[in-house]
């Protein structure tokens, strides 16, 4: 019974994170969300040692939720063994135009969270980095290589998945310009201009 509620958490907990993170961020269709997880650190464990399959099924139930309410693409970083390369769907990486890279994830080389999304695509490929929307860090994963410039962090009400510290983030756009720059519409540009 312990077991079950636990399985129930985890997908309720990463469901809850990624509810708040996919408004933070606007993630919708056409939108790319990149998830690194250590199930190790969400069992309480070091991060490497004690990778779960069943840990990570029950968050990639979670994960699949929310990606259908909101239609969001996602991609699953791999484990440094793997060079952190990402799981996600060939349609996804064919139309963002990504670099393939040949591996197929297990939880002994690229983690049990990318072997079990892996298991779960139509056709699953591996790309060797992307520019995300936003990220979900769970267990500390370091995913700020995949994710567009510019990162603004994202503090989600749950900081914690079974052990395993949350971090998150959504991006923006660089800011370009200089004191007459203005970022909003509804902002008037008063004063001498550009002409």
């Amino acid at each position: 019974m312990e077991q079950l509620e636990t399985a129930a958490g985890l997908r309720g907990n990463i469901a809850t994170v990624l509810r708040e993170l996919a408004e933070a961020a606007d993630l919708k269709p056409g939108k790319l969300l990149v998830i690194g997880v250590s199930t190790s650190e969400v069992s309480g464990r070091r991060i490497g040692t004690s990778g779960a399959l069943e840990v990570a099924e029950r968050l990639l139930e979670g994960v699949r939720e929310v990606q259908q309410e909101y239609g969001f693409d996602t991609a699953f970083q791999c484990c440094e063994h793997l060079n952190r390369s990402l799981v996600l769907e060939r349609a996804v990486m064919e139309r963002l135009g990504l670099r393939e890279v040949a591996a197929v994830p297990v939880p002994k080389a690229g983690g049990s969270m990318a072997a079990a999304a892996f298991k779960s695509m139509k056709e699953p490929c591996l790309a060797e980095t992307i520019e995300a929307h936003a990220g979900l860090d769970i267990g500390e994963t370091l995913i700020g290589m995949h994710l567009r410039r510019v990162a603004v962090p994202f503090r989600p009400s749950l900081r914690y998945i079974g052990e395993a510290r949350v971090n998150a983030a959504v991006t923006r756009p660089p800011l370009i310009g200089g004191e007459r720059a203005v970022y909003r519409m509804e902002q008037e540009n008063e004063g001498a201009g550009c002409d």
